[in-house]
Formats: C-alpha cells, structure tokens, sequence
C-alpha cells in the first residue's frame, strides 16, 4: 500500500529469496514451521496502523464500560471453565480488521487471548534479513510499534517469576502448528511449554515434571484454547474451577467474555452490523452478504461466509452470530493479481492502557483470510506488516 515500496520489492523479488527466506524462519524457529508464510510482507501507511489500533483501544473501552454487556458476557461461561480470581480486563487483547471498499478498517473480530507473541517478531526480522536489511533500515522501515517490545511482552508472561516456574500451557503441544512460537517463547523467556495433560494437582498449588523432579508452578502463560479440550475430549490434570495458588498470563475467562460474544454491543463506525442469530425473527433474503458466525473458534473453523438457508437452520442458534458482510478492498498487488489483507493489532494490557505491540498480517484472495483457506495459492498466507 506504500506503492514506491511495493513495486520495488515486486522488482527485486526472487524464488530463491523467497526459499532461503522459509529456510531460515525454519532455522530460527528450530523447527518447520507448518502454515504458509506468503512471498512477501506487507507495507501499510502507519496513519492506517495507528487508527487500527486506536480502533481497537476505543472498542475495549466501550465493551469494559459496558455492565449489561460484563453481566451476559459473563453468564456464557460454561460453568465448567469458570475459573476463579478472574483479572480486572484481559492482559492479552487481538483486533483483526479488514480493509473495507473505502480504505477504511472494519473489526473482524476482538478476542481476549494470546497470540504469536514470540514467533511474529522473529517472522519480522526474518523478511527484513532476507529481503534487504540494508534497504529498509535506512527509510525508517519497521515491524513493531514499540522498541520495548521484548521486555512488555516478557513481563506479561513471566509476571517477574522465575522462568522454571512459568508454564506455556497448551493441548498437546508438538502436534499445534504455533509449535515455532512455543518453542521461540522458551528461547527468548525461558518459559517451558507444558501440556495440559502433564500438569498435576496438590492440595492449591500446580506442578510439573522436568528432569526427573517436580518443579512448582506460579504462573500459567494459558494457550488452551476451550474448543479444541472439548473437540477433542483432552482431560486436564486439574479442574479449572479449583481455587488455586497459581497466576494467569492471561485469565482464562477473558476467552468467553472478550470474543465474538462482544460484536453485537458494540457500536462503533469500524464494526458491521451484528446479531445474535437466536434473536433473528426473520432472515434477510441477501444471505450472500452476510457471515455466520460461531462464538468461540480459531483460525475460521465454522464460519460461513454467504451462507445458505441451510447453513443458518443447521447453526445452533445459541452459540452463533450473523454478521453483515464486508468485502474486502484488494490493497496488496501481486505478480498474481490484486490480494486483500486482514491486520491482527497484538495488544497487551499491563498499565493503565492496552499496548498495542506489532501486527500479525493474512493475506488471500478467497472469501476468507486465514492460512487454512488459501491453499495451493502464491503470494497469500500470514505475513509482517511494514511501516516508514
């Protein structure tokens, strides 16, 4: 979108840049890294940037100084996953939007959970490496908001204690394509990552194992996404309702509270019109545009953008939302063609106000932006937004 920019990457672009570019992600990552990483990063104004995550602040405020909104948000936590000493607001907050036909941004989603902390950085530097540090370095070119990066991201997740004592918590780890950002956290944070399934209870307090010894834990960098325990019937090794001596990076509760539950309270000019679908008497007849929605997922599992009839009367009415469409302007031009983007702005909420820390960028040129639904297609896939 910075059109002196893009054109000269087009021009200098190369495919053995483009593979030495994967190799060394995989390097740096000490493993394969699983999702498609598209050609090339992206280059946004940083007035767009900035007014995203401005966006995003505006948006938390509105739901958190909402009490109506706090009261049902709260009720939909299944009382299985209630757990206790919830935190004042989330510590780790994700803003996705689009680009809509007026070059404005639309809310996607907001959701009150973790993300590539650890991995979009390295994803940032490693497009900068490969593709011309030299280049961009001298015209100011960055990928991180801040240049404190490490240290607040280190901060929310170890909270000051001792590394050994911090858990990245996750269901069966090795097999999540986020393995690169969970191994780069222990890097970085020193931070080892423990399955939910390996972790035991004594008396309030929470351990694992390492090195044939059972090592404490006081704070719990919580990756366990709800959906995937219950598709998959994982047990943990402790009950989330317990009442422990352990502290959250972030509260598992913000998961429910803060997500797709939130869309229909907000009222804002970034977020289309939203409904609850068991409060639609009727349904519009233009369902092509319009997107359903479930509550709670990751990386697009269940929606339907254009749904049918069909789609709608097959969706549980309870745990679903039908959200006007947005169509996506095509802003990132391509030796394939025109291709849209969707920003994802990392906050976390340590201070008085939500910090937003860099961006995680999906490109794609189907309905949908995530790595899932783009397949078989160049010049698409998650990327590193770039500004001057």
């Amino acid at each position: 979108m910075i059109p002196e920019l893009r054109k000269e990457f087009n021009r200098r672009w190369r495919p053995e840049l483009y593979q030495k570019f994967l190799a060394e992600l995989d390097r740096r990552c000490g493993t394969p890294v699983k999702f498609r990483n598209s050609e090339t990063p992206c280059f946004f104004p940083v007035a767009m940037l900035e007014k995203m995550a401005g966006y995003g602040v505006e948006l938390l405020h509105q739901a958190l100084g909402n009490a109506d909104y706090l009261a049902r948000a709260s009720a939909v936590i299944p009382p299985e996953y209630r757990v206790p000493n919830e935190a004042p607001h989330p510590l780790f907050v994700q803003a996705d939007f689009g680009i809509g036909p007026d070059l404005e941004p639309k809310l996607v989603e907001i959701q009150g959970f973790p993300s590539l902390y650890a991995y979009q950085p390295v994803l940032g530097e490693t497009y900068l490496d490969i593709y011309g540090r030299d280049l961009y370095e001298p015209q100011g070119i960055h990928h991180q908001f801040r240049d404190d990066y490490w240290e607040i991201a280190g901060r929310a997740i170890t909270g000051g204690h001792a590394p050994e004592n911090v858990v990245l918590m996750e269901i069966d780890p090795l097999e999540q394509k986020t393995l690169p950002d969970f191994l780069l956290t222990e890097k970085r944070f020193g931070v080892p990552t423990v399955a939910v399934t390996d972790i035991r209870r004594r008396g309030n307090r929470l351990y694992y194992f390492a090195s044939g010894r059972e090592v404490p834990i006081h704070r719990i960098y919580n990756r366990v996404i709800v959906d995937e325990l219950e598709r998959k019937g994982v047990v943990p090794g402790f009950d989330f309702r317990d009442d422990l001596d352990v502290e959250w990076a972030g509260h598992p509760n913000w998961y429910f509270k803060l997500s797709k539950f939130s869309i229909p309270f907000l009222d804002h000019v970034c977020v289309p019109r939203t409904w609850f679908l068991d409060k639609v008497s009727e349904l519009p007849p233009d369902l092509d545009n319009y997107v359903l929605k479930p509550l709670y997922s990751f990386a697009g599992l269940g929606v339907v953008v254009g749904p049918s009839e069909e789609d709608v009367r097959a969706a549980d009415p309870k745990n679903f939302i039908l959200q006007e469409r947005v169509r996506f302007r095509p802003v990132i031009d391509t030796p394939h063609g025109m291709t849209q983007a969707e920003v994802r702005i990392m906050y976390v909420w340590l201070d008085a106000e939500p910090a937003a820390l860099t961006t995680i960028v999906r490109t794609g040129r189907g309905k949908m932006m995530g790595v899932d639904h783009n397949r078989n297609l160049e010049w698409v896939g998650a990327t590193a937004g770039l500004f001057r």
